[in-house]
């Protein structure tokens, strides 16, 4: 089996949302801001290759919004989704699987495609793509508060397909997804959110998704104005963090826009980063 990490482009976000209760002082040390008071952030997605299968870990914002919502996130860089691929030398129909940790649009946006007649189509026609049945129902029926975070051009095209399954959380990694050893299902940032783990090159890998988006969140206050139950996060990280620092796991970071994988450590002051890389360096 080899994971490569793949880089979609970067965006950004009002830094405030992004730390939620930490003050500007504290946290613009970690992500300096721009006079908007917006932040440069990562879409670093995941791709695992394992015999004839080819698993992609979220799929970043996609290229098919218009010019009004991408001005609302300033999307830039020279990667995209595709570029990523082709340098590894995959297109998008080689992708079997695709596993959604949640479905807020800067996760799976790149799921679905606008074709230039204006229809929206797969953009990994031969894939399964995973979710779960309590997320889903979750982002199909949203709430007012995360709404705007849960696009039906996004996800409805996927089960119209006949290509969507859902991982069951009493049951644990489904038999078709055997690179994962555990998936750890986290409600504090969104309803049942997805962070898989697994064993790669003698070491844990997790692919935290938003329950850690950069080492800048590890201390257990710097959560996201953006989750739903800031309370359940914290306790969520906490055991994480404790978990990766125990076990020495390599923690892949999401959204970090410079360090895409770390360790931590056990500190006086908690658990800290300890080592930061690539994951190509491992």
């Amino acid at each position: 089996m080899t994971v490569h990490t793949l880089d979609t482009g970067l965006f950004k976000l009002d830094g405030g949302a992004m730390f939620g209760v930490v003050p500007k002082s504290m946290w613009q040390k970690l992500n300096p801001p721009d006079a908007n008071n917006m932040c440069t952030w990562a879409m670093r997605c995941l791709l695992i290759e394992d015999g004839n299968r080819l698993l992609l870990v979220d799929n970043g914002i996609g290229d098919k919004q218009d010019e009004k919502f991408r001005g609302h996130f300033y999307l830039h860089g020279a990667d995209t989704l595709e570029k990523s691929l082709r340098q590894l030398g995959f297109t998008s129909a080689d992708i079997t699987d695709v596993f959604l940790t949640h479905l807020h649009f800067d996760h799976c946006g790149g799921s679905v495609v606008r074709t230039a007649a204006g229809k929206l189509d797969l953009a990994f026609p031969n894939a399964t793509y995973w979710s779960n049945e309590a997320h889903w129902d979750w982002a199909v029926q949203p709430n007012p508060r995360e709404k705007a975070s849960f696009l039906k051009e996004n996800i409805l095209p996927i089960q119209e397909s006949g290509h969507l399954r859902f991982v069951d959380p009493g049951v644990g990694v489904p038999a078709e997804l055997p690179q994962f050893r555990e998936i750890v299902f986290a409600d504090g940032h969104t309803e049942k959110m997805m962070v898989p783990v697994l064993d790669y090159k003698g070491r844990t890998l997790a692919y935290m998704a938003d329950l850690l988006p950069s080492v800048g969140h590890i201390p257990l206050p710097y959560v996201m104005s953006y989750d739903m139950r800031p309370l359940v996060t914290m306790s969520e990280k906490e055991a994480v963090l404790r978990r990766a620092a125990d076990e020495n796991w390599v923690l892949l970071l999401e959204h970090d826009p410079a360090v895409p994988c770390c360790t931590v450590q056990h500190t006086e002051k908690g658990v800290r980063v300890a080592e930061t890389f690539r994951l190509e360096d491992l």
